[in-house]
């Protein structure tokens, strides 16, 4: 089972999501219940909401960009380590996701707003999980994985 730990440092995140544990609460719930995968383990992360200046900064000391970006992840374990610990142990932490309130797009339709967020945590999600875009193999295996995720929400 996934859970995930929200923290809020942008209080205007509350204009879109008026209870964003809840919301994202009720978004993995959805995910566990189509992925059978996990059903016997906890697999938990971290999502931080937060604005442009703090993902700017974040950007800048860990990967060496100074400029502001729509989300970044930070794995806990390589995809190698990841999978052995899902094979031997019961709880895994995963690491850490974080989402630029500014760069999820269409403020102004919430049910868009809502959505876009959704693509933005299950696309760090993903990444938490060992994967990345590097390739274009890779990407088409990512973005199958995200849809499969996204699919689960409707």
């Amino acid at each position: 089972m996934i859970k995930i730990n929200v923290i809020t440092n942008n209080v205007k995140w509350h204009n879109f999501i008026k209870r964003p544990n809840s919301y994202i609460d009720r978004q993995v719930k959805k995910i566990n219940l189509k992925n059978k995968n996990f059903k016997k383990k906890i697999i938990y992360c971290t999502l931080l909401l937060s604005g442009p200046k703090e993902i700017k900064n974040l950007n800048k000391k860990f990967r060496k960009k100074d400029k502001t970006t729509d989300v970044l992840s930070f794995p806990f374990h390589s995809k190698e380590i990841l999978k052995s610990k899902i094979n031997k142990e019961k709880e895994i932490y995963l690491g850490d996701i974080i989402i630029n309130l500014n760069k999820v797009n269409s403020k102004k339709n919430l049910k868009t707003f809502k959505y876009n967020f959704d693509k933005l945590w299950i696309h760090g999600l993903v990444h938490l999980f060992g994967h990345n875009h590097k390739k274009e193999k890779d990407f088409k295996t990512m973005q199958s994985i995200e849809t499969s995720y996204l699919k689960s929400l409707v």
